[in-house]
């Protein structure tokens, strides 16, 4: 059976979805971008920025599950131009251990949700 996982500390969803559905232990979340949470207005200032917010909005989401970024097993991370690969790992990588980060795809993309530069999903298991 699967529960809806909704939390307004994260964006409200601007289509058809749900922040995340918890089938099981098992959290499957909806691709997060940059938008801010209490606004709805997007956070581009630069790419590091933009990165930082979706990161949050992601932690929003997994705490609302009663998860961390600990419980993460895999994230695909959807990117507009992969010379911002760079910024947005190191950005990324704050919120991970390295020993125990989780299996990951980049993919560049020809556009994403409102033209943000980076969108970032989760699947994490408690």
């Amino acid at each position: 059976m699967k529960k809806i996982i909704n939390t307004t500390k994260a964006p409200a969803p601007i289509g058809p979805y749900n922040q995340a559905v918890l089938v099981g232990n098992t959290l499957y979340t909806s691709g997060q971008i940059a938008l801010n949470p209490e606004t709805m207005e997007l956070v581009l200032d630069d790419i590091k920025t933009e990165t930082k917010q979706v990161m949050e909005n992601m932690k929003a989401v997994l705490t609302a599950a009663d998860m961390t970024f600990e419980n993460v097993f895999k994230t695909s991370i959807f990117i507009s131009d992969m010379n911002n690969f760079s910024q947005i790992n190191e950005v990324y990588g704050h919120y991970f251990d390295e020993a125990t980060a989780p299996a990951r795809e980049t993919v560049e993309v020809a556009n994403l949700p409102k033209f943000v530069n980076v969108e970032i999903s989760m699947i994490a298991m408690k």
